[in-house]
């Protein structure tokens, strides 16, 4: 999984329409039924993809490849897109933009039978499939995920193993109190921001449910104060800030570089970074490719129980649909079931799958066998969620408000934490009401 990929986990909730009006009309509300015989189904589709690397090295057209055994009467193009967000968004303001496409964040989600079609009802649908409610509209579901992720501390075991550490945190206070034992007794950054590149930093948003292990926890956002005492996201953010001020990262954090941090974690040089699960075959890449152990990357939950019990969030990454204009909707819903549930793709980029009873990768094995428990979120709230973000332009799924956290925790910004989350929660309240019900 790239870079491009994780991206994708956030940047649905970072952007909003912004003059993408689409041709939906006549078309809305139709569906893309599952056809039944296999034999029948036909067409050229076009699949449009961000995954520009998979596509240049063969690997789609290896997918393709199994799938005509399957359906040998369709067949699949590629359209892989680099600037996947800025170039779909002006496709969409036509009626071509393939036949299969995944969802790109500028639209809107009440907007959604307007520019695809439905795959079936919520409750059928949720019974086999997790992330079912990130793309429900009035009960009919308009996307699929085909892979997903769960947020968590990418770390090196050998330098907390030096540093004396062999437990999982269970608290901030221990987390932090762990990161200073592993500055004074390793050569290695505690903790690295990744600061420049920004992205990473939204990671933090994440953090909402893993602390209070609410699957209810997106409602809270459209119903509370974010930054409220004991809310998810203060928790993050106060962790993060005093991470900062307590000076365990990197010297200069507008000097970070996420490509150069790979490989430094992979030896030891960094000890830990928010990231997720996707990160993990990207480190024990950079492992091998650096002449060191992968089996030295661990990969740990946020550090707060619930009753005992670690909680972590199950995320999406893009979600496939079906372009409501296609004319070949029955073999672009075969190719999203197919790629689903039969391709592989999830195992092979070791992601969670998004079928519900399929077995955790191995990248997530620590975490079944320490009984963290996975959260499905509702997101039934999430549209609205993410008018609040946008109108209040806090940016929960940006990376500029923690930006300006760190610069306020390094000196860099004055102010303080409290005054700093406080107008955070003032600005977020005062737009909720606005909005109304």
């Amino acid at each position: 999984m790239n870079r491009r990929t994780v991206l994708a986990l956030t940047v649905g909730a970072a952007l909003l329409a912004s003059g993408c009006t689409g041709t939906g009309g006549s078309s809305r509300g139709a569906d893309a039924e599952a056809p039944d015989d296999p034999s029948k189904v036909d067409g050229t589709i076009t699949v449009l993809t961000h995954r520009t690397d998979l596509v240049q090295d063969g690997t789609m057209k290896k997918y393709a490849a199994e799938f005509n055994k399957t359906y040998p009467k369709v067949k699949v193009e590629f359209d892989a897109i680099t600037d996947y967000e800025g170039e779909v968004k002006i496709r969409m303001n036509t009626e071509n933009y393939g036949d299969v496409l995944m969802i790109p964040g500028v639209i809107e989600k009440k907007d959604y039978p307007k520019f695809f079609a439905s795959l079936g009802s919520r409750t059928e649908r949720s019974k086999k499939y997790r992330f079912t409610d990130y793309t429900t509209v009035e009960g009919k579901v308009y996307g699929q995920s085909p892979l997903g992720a769960v947020p968590g501390f990418i770390y090196n075991k050998k330098v907390w193993q030096r540093a004396g550490i062999t437990d999982w945190p269970t608290t901030p206070a221990e987390f932090l109190d762990d990161l200073k034992t592993i500055k004074s007794k390793t050569e290695a950054v505690p903790y690295y921001t990744n600061f420049k590149d920004m992205w990473p930093l939204t990671q933090w948003t994440q953090v909402n449910g893993s602390v209070s292990c609410d699957e209810q926890a997106t409602t809270g956002l459209a119903e509370g104060d974010p930054w409220a005492e004991g809310a998810d996201l203060r928790t993050a953010d106060e962790l993060l800030y005093d991470i900062v001020h307590e000076g365990l990262v990197e010297k200069d954090p507008t000097t970070t570089n996420w490509e150069a941090s790979k490989p430094k974690l992979a030896k030891g040089e960094i000890a830990t970074m928010w990231l997720g699960s996707w990160a993990v075959i990207q480190m024990q890449g950079a492992a091998k490719q650096a002449g060191a152990d992968p089996a030295d990357i661990g990969f740990m939950p946020f550090p707060a129980q619930k009753n005992g019990t670690f909680c972590a969030v199950a995320l999406p990454d893009y979600n496939q649909a079906v372009n409501v204009h296609s004319e070949n909707k029955a073999a672009a819903r075969a190719w999203i079931d197919w790629f689903t549930e039969k391709s592989g793709y999830a195992q092979d980029n070791l992601a969670l799958s998004p079928i519900k009873d399929a077995p955790l990768p191995a990248v997530l094995k620590p975490y079944e066998e320490k009984g963290v428990k996975l959260l499905d979120l509702d997101d039934s709230e999430g549209a609205r969620v993410k008018s609040i973000d946008n109108q209040s332009e806090i940016g929960i799924y940006k990376p500029d408000y923690r930006q300006d956290l760190v610069d306020l925790a390094r000196g860099a910004k004055k102010g303080n934490l409290d005054d700093y989350l406080a107008g955070l929660g003032k600005k977020w309240t005062e737009t909720r009401k606005s909005l109304g019900s």
